[in-house]
């Protein structure tokens, strides 16, 4: 695997998987649910896949304080379990509407993405705030 330079958010590799992943959850989910599910499943299951690329790219922001770009990554990974039970509910809830392979694999790249959010939140434990100078 490559290494590059990280500049921006949209530079790290689980930014871009959980946006494309958000995608796919509200083109090829969300309106094949039916609208029994208009407030519940469909609206939690669309707000917590669309809320994992904003938390990241929230995170980087505030990538040079440890503490509070650790909070971000790990209330995006509380989503990315919400989205994975939201798409297990999806698939065996709903089968006849929603194409269970689809879902297989979208479920798949949720753990995926959960995984490469824990890696990056213990990269960031490694990294510490600037020393403070004393005079």
């Amino acid at each position: 695997m490559e290494n590059k330079k990280i500049i921006t958010y949209k530079d790290l590799d689980v930014y871009q998987r959980s946006y494309n992943a958000c995608l796919l959850v509200m083109g090829q989910i969300i309106p094949k649910l039916p609208n029994i599910e208009k407030y519940d499943l469909k609206d939690q299951t669309s707000r917590s896949s669309k809320a994992i690329p904003r938390l990241i790219a929230e995170g980087f922001a505030k990538k040079h304080q440890k503490a509070g770009f650790q909070k971000y990554i790990d209330d995006a990974m509380s989503e990315t379990n919400e989205t994975q039970v939201s798409l297990c509910q999806c698939k065996d809830i709903y089968y006849g509407y929603i194409d269970a392979n689809i879902c297989a694999n979208l479920i798949k790249e949720y753990e995926i993405i959960g995984k490469q959010l824990y890696r990056l939140r213990q990269a960031w434990e490694k990294f510490s705030n600037p020393p403070k100078t004393i005079y």
